[in-house]
């Protein structure tokens, strides 16, 4: 794929936009019913479109709604086992990238961290408690899987392609121990 030249509103999520499809994606998880860890391969798809500018007072910032939804391997033709939706936001003038996110789960988590214009990996943190990147969880979440910490990234690849990797930090009732609950896929643009 070629570098986009010119102007790029959209900053680093410029070359996000459009329609997206991966399969060979890993999700590393601890599975309540066998009481064990494992992984779980999946095909994805996602999508990003533009949004309005977004104006507070005098902060301006673009940005694109997105929905990334998962299905295992297999399961194609069933429900889908992950879906999210979300918001991805540049703040140009204060060199922000922002991800805000909802799980199906009761999981609200705003992440950033700095980003540049011409970035081709972004990188989202947050932590629970945080005032301005962080993580809310429903009660049961809270008690059974405390999430503990976030820490995602996007890359744009030279062949046109998109990576991601999560990884959510999380505390086990179930072992009393912590875990690392992660994902990542490559998708090619389909649109």
């Amino acid at each position: 794929m070629a570098e986009i030249l010119g102007p790029q509103r959209l900053g680093p999520l410029t070359p996000l936009v459009g329609k997206w499809e991966g399969n060979v994606g890993v999700d590393l998880s601890y599975h309540n019913e066998d009481d064990v860890t494992g992984e779980t391969s999946y095909f994805e798809k996602a999508w990003f479109r533009p949004i309005p500018k977004q104006e507070n007072g005098r902060q301006s910032m673009e940005g694109l709604t997105y929905q990334m939804t998962a299905w295992r391997h297999g399961e194609e033709a069933m429900d889908p086992f992950h879906d999210e939706v979300g918001y991805l936001l540049w703040d140009k003038a204060r060199a922000q990238i922002m991800r805000a996110v909802v799980f199906g789960r009761g999981i609200a988590i705003l992440a950033g961290s700095s980003a540049q214009p011409r970035d081709k990996v972004l990188h989202f943190d947050a932590k629970p408690g945080e005032a301005s990147y962080g993580i809310l969880q429903n009660p049961y979440l809270l008690e059974r899987a405390e999430l503990k910490d976030f820490k995602s990234s996007f890359t744009v690849h030279d062949d046109g392609t998109l990576s991601y990797t999560s990884d959510l930090l999380l505390k086990l009732a179930a072992t009393g121990s912590e875990m690392h609950h992660t994902d990542r896929n490559t998708l090619h643009r389909v649109d």
